[in-house]
């Protein structure tokens, strides 16, 4: 099943859900709020660099831990009162509501348990 952005922006909590290109080039989004294109591509651009960081460090470390780390299915990031949820491989993503969030179907949604 290919999980759309209007899938994902239906999930409670959910304000931006977005996918974008290894490079960064933000490909579509979706919002609750008024987010103007260039908040989506800048949006896209940070969190393209935490994907290829993150492949860089699971590369690295499956060669020195001969423990598997790779290929990436995504990442997670909390701080405040939003999360950022990477799936797909990395290349598509939500802002959440960190408190309103149903962690169960997003998880699942974004393939990422």
């Amino acid at each position: 099943m290919t999980t759309t952005l209007e899938d994902l922006l239906n999930i409670d909590g959910v304000t931006i859900a977005f996918e974008y290109t290894p490079d960064g080039k933000c490909i579509a989004y979706k919002s609750k709020k008024n987010v103007s294109p260039e908040m989506a591509a800048m949006i896209t651009r940070f969190c393209s660099l935490v994907t290829m960081t993150f492949g860089t460090l699971a590369q690295s470390f499956t060669a020195l831990s001969e423990n598997n780390w790779i290929p990436q299915h995504g990442w997670l990031y909390s701080g405040g009162d939003y999360t950022v949820v990477l799936g797909k491989g990395g290349y598509q993503g939500v802002f959440v509501e960190t408190a309103k969030a149903n962690w169960e179907e997003l998880l699942r949604l974004m393939s990422v348990q």
